[in-house]
């Protein structure tokens, strides 16, 4: 299976004070399995939408979107319920992380959902806070912790629920630049020794560097590649 996700002639619109406004138009494009994609567009381009669509949160209005080949509209609710569970992995721009939570239990707190033995768990969760280099800082609640060590733990939530693909939001966007650069590696070296998309919407332009592929998205369409 060459390509994890293809739209065709995606639209999407919104209401916005009795107005009705079109985030995506007409948008097609084929996002490969295994590779680090990057999303690039101004602000009010469509970014966010599409990327709640290709996460399963947005429903698709009009036009098709195929994940691991399986048409998503027809799939019910529950089995969406499923593919994120297990599937797709969120980071968020602002981490998201549990304030009272450390950082070992934050990256469990998902896991929770997916019936995994109490081994395999913490097995799972050593495995993610070590590939991010945190395991020794696994005590830590995110209070205690620097912002590129917080983004590092929502990477770590993410990547313990082994999904196919990881969806991010600007995830470089409260950084500096070297726990940018930092961020961007781990991604780069999911993709490459873990088989996952990785797949980033961003105004930064040191993203687009470690990228496999860009698409740049205006007014909802696709500009080019």
């Amino acid at each position: 299976m060459k390509n994890l996700y293809e739209l065709k002639d995606l639209e999407f619109s919104y209401s916005l004070d009795s107005h009705e406004v079109k985030a995506l138009d007409g948008l097609s494009l084929e996002i490969p399995r295994n590779s680090l994609i990057a999303i690039l567009g101004p602000s009010g381009s469509g970014k966010s939408t599409l990327l709640n669509i290709l996460g399963l949160i947005e429903p698709v209005q009009a036009g098709s979107m195929l994940f691991q080949k399986e048409d998503i509209s027809k799939v019910v609710e529950k089995e969406k319920n499923e593919i994120r569970k297990f599937k797709i992995g969120f980071i968020f721009q602002h981490f998201h992380l549990i304030p009272v939570l450390t950082a070992e239990e934050n990256v469990a707190y998902f896991l929770n959902r997916q019936g995994l033995s109490e081994k395999e768990k913490k097995n799972r969760v050593k495995e993610a806070l070590e590939s991010v280099g945190l395991w020794e800082h696994r005590k830590k609640k995110p209070l205690q912790m620097s912002g590129g060590q917080r983004q590092r733990v929502a990477i770590a939530r993410a990547i313990a629920k082994k999904p196919d693909v990881i969806i991010g939001d600007e995830v470089t966007a409260n950084l500096d630049q070297k726990n940018g650069r930092e961020i961007m590696k781990i991604f780069a070296e999911l993709v490459k020794k873990h088989n996952v998309t990785v797949i980033l919407s961003t105004h930064d332009p040191m993203v687009p560097e470690f990228a496999n592929q860009c698409f740049y998205i205006q007014d909802g369409k696709l500009r080019e590649e």
